[in-house]
């Protein structure tokens, strides 16, 4: 870091701020030097999204190797929760590192497991009794919720959705329809795997999503073979589509008419996003197994599986995981909920209001943004080349990203053409009012 810098409090509402600066263009020659041997060493599957290095940060700032500030609107692809330096969540990390890194769950015991465990269990939507699996990704808890629910179903067919993701291991990529990058020459996939339209109020009706579903039935799959309905409450990587409640309220019926386990990813969207700790609470619709990774660690790597008593049936040794429930992550996890529960869900709520409202305003002036829609801070700004024919606008939403960027603003893409607005929940009025200033500038220069 450049200087030092002191942690930022959520819903600050100073103007005082040190950021965002850019005081040499990105990258900057620190930022090139490190690109360079990342390029010659580093997989190239990696996407790298725009040059950003990071050195530091605090709260919703990130600060690059050569000094740049930035306002971060996108925590790491919604994993930044409570943002960068946290004092409470760094305590947490040091106090539990400080005493030992790792001890294997799967085969022993310690406080922060069980701890986070309970927590996890009593936080499940819809109540009843609750046991969890820890792992330490999305994807990992995906694949777990896969072997759960066929286990304890005795069935294999699995239903998924037109753009979902939900990871790049096999079950992940199997289920996942959001691009064709990330299934191409993987092959072969999971078999019995049925992709069914997602319902975006933009771009479908709910008619036409519950019809292709009862046409799946009638054609092609008895409800009777299908192990698990496997959705995001709000799809994150296809487009930030938020469904109206009845979708999911059809899915829950569906399942529990034919014995089908209801499995929620809520690896993007849970952990306070929305505003409350998970979205499915805001459609009125439990599951049977939920997902959690991202957000959950304030950037630890760690996940979980959530399921019912009554679900999670397999016998001792039939799933386990080497690191999952790691103590330092589990430390992590446990500050990171305390926080959620006591003042940033409430935050959430508060600057999504916020957020939202300035760029529905935005939506008013710059002809290019096709919808805005959004449950705390999960929001999605579509952008369309013409309003009436909704065509995706592509190549301006990466134009917007990298530009964003050269003015201290971190975006990322989703779907076709969305930007998703997933910043760190200890945003405060300033981020999101200088967010929408610089925003507001690069959309007007694009259109220029």
């Amino acid at each position: 870091m450049t200087a030092k810098m002191s942690p930022a409090k959520p819903a600050q509402t100073t103007t005082n701020r040190d950021y965002p600066r850019i005081v040499v263009a990105p990258p900057g020659p620190k930022a090139k030097t490190i690109i360079a041997k990342d390029k010659q060493y580093s997989s190239p599957s990696y996407i790298k999204e725009y040059p950003l290095v990071i050195d530091g940060g605090r709260g919703a700032m990130v600060e690059d190797v050569d000094g740049n500030r930035y306002i971060d609107w996108m925590a790491g692809i919604a994993v930044s929760s409570t943002g960068y330096a946290h004092p409470k969540v760094v305590k947490a990390v040091v106090d539990a590192a400080a005493k030992f890194f790792h001890i294997c769950g799967t085969d022993f015991y310690y406080q922060g497991f069980a701890d986070l465990c309970e927590k996890l269990a009593q936080s499940a939507p819809g109540g009843g009794k609750w046991r969890v699996f820890l792992s330490n990704s999305g994807t990992e808890s995906i694949e777990g919720a896969v072997k759960l629910a066929r286990h304890h179903t005795r069935r294999g067919a699995l239903i998924s959705f037109h753009n979902a993701f939900h990871g790049r291991t096999y079950a992940g990529m199997s289920l996942s329809s959001s691009k064709v990058k990330y299934r191409k020459g993987f092959g072969p996939l999971l078999p019995e795997v049925y992709h069914l339209p997602f319902h975006n109020p933009y771009r479908n009706t709910l008619e036409d999503c519950v019809q292709a579903a009862l046409e799946l039935f009638e054609t092609k799959l008895s409800p009777e073979d299908v192990a698990a309905v496997i959705i995001e409450p709000l799809q994150g990587e296809g487009g930030y589509a938020i469904p109206d409640k009845e979708f999911l309220q059809f899915w829950r019926r569906i399942c529990d008419e034919y014995g089908i386990m209801l499995v929620f990813d809520e690896v993007q969207t849970g952990v306070g996003r929305t505003g409350k700790m998970w979205a499915c609470e805001h459609m009125g619709v439990a599951p049977d197994i939920l997902v959690s990774a991202k957000g959950l660690g304030s950037g630890m790597p760690i996940g979980a599986i959530l399921a019912k008593e009554s679900v999670m049936t397999w016998p001792r040794g039939s799933h386990g995981s080497t690191y999952g429930g790691n103590p330092v992550a589990c430390a992590s996890a446990l500050a990171t909920l305390a926080l959620v529960d006591t003042e940033l869900a409430d935050n959430a709520v508060a600057m999504g209001a916020r957020l939202l409202a300035g760029l529905k305003k935005l939506q008013d002036k710059h002809a290019c943004i096709g919808d805005v829609r959004g449950l705390g801070l999960f929001i999605g700004v579509e952008f369309v080349k013409d309003r009436a024919t909704k065509e995706p606008a592509v190549e301006l939403v990466a134009r917007l990203e990298q530009l964003a960027f050269t003015k201290g603003l971190l975006l990322l893409g989703c779907g076709k053409s969305t930007i998703r607005v997933a910043p760190p929940l200890v945003l405060d009025a300033y981020d999101v009012d200088k967010g929408l200033e610089i925003f507001d500038a690069c959309l007007t220069e694009l259109e220029g």
